[in-house]
């Protein structure tokens, strides 16, 4: 059911972004794998740049992009119980600075703190988030090759920012595989 869910939600951003390709409302879609203690996690989003360049110098320059995700989480031990699992989604939007090449090819490093929907609490590993509302910060480092893919490493952290305990948080390692268009 979670991988049908995956590819219904794939395809969609997809056949979104053909609608929308005169008006650049979409700049690129992706699609992420991560890991962490005991979960995984599948994740598709599409990215709308802010075609602002601040700080140039030297061939270089801030810009950044708004990020819409939706995902999906399995916890292999649900309620730290081995072998029980925890299936929830996440629906998150996130501005992003990005450091990059002034042409927008090659190296950058980047980083967002967004807002994330969890449809359950999440609970696994002995880890407890006790709202649905989480934030989620990242760092990262990527590449853009010249035919418009783009990879690229993240590390990953979600909490709700103290909000209501417990909050252990959440730490992902991701990779990312987009296409900008």
């Amino acid at each position: 059911m979670q991988t049908k869910t995956i590819i219904a939600a794939a395809a969609a951003l997809l056949a979104m972004q053909s609608s929308f390709a005169a008006d650049k409302l979409i700049d690129s879609v992706y699609g992420e794998y991560a890991s962490a203690s005991k979960i995984q996690m599948v994740r598709v989003g599409v990215t709308s740049n802010w075609d602002k360049r601040w700080f140039e110098s030297n061939g270089k320059q801030l810009s950044g992009y708004w990020d819409a995700s939706f995902g999906a989480w399995r916890g292999k031990q649900y309620r730290n119980i081995p072998g029980e699992h925890q299936n929830l989604v996440d629906i998150g939007f996130t501005p992003v600075f990005r450091w990059e090449n002034a042409n927008k090819k090659g190296f950058f490093v980047e980083g967002g703190i967004g807002v994330h929907l969890l449809s359950k609490l999440y609970d696994n590993n002995d880890d407890k988030l006790s709202t649905a509302f989480q934030f989620g910060d990242h760092i990262g480092v990527g590449y853009v090759f010249d035919n418009k893919w783009e990879v690229t490493a993240k590390v990953q952290h979600y909490s709700n920012g103290g909000i209501k305990k417990p909050n252990s948080g959440v730490d992902y390692i991701m990779l990312k595989a987009a296409y900008n268009f």
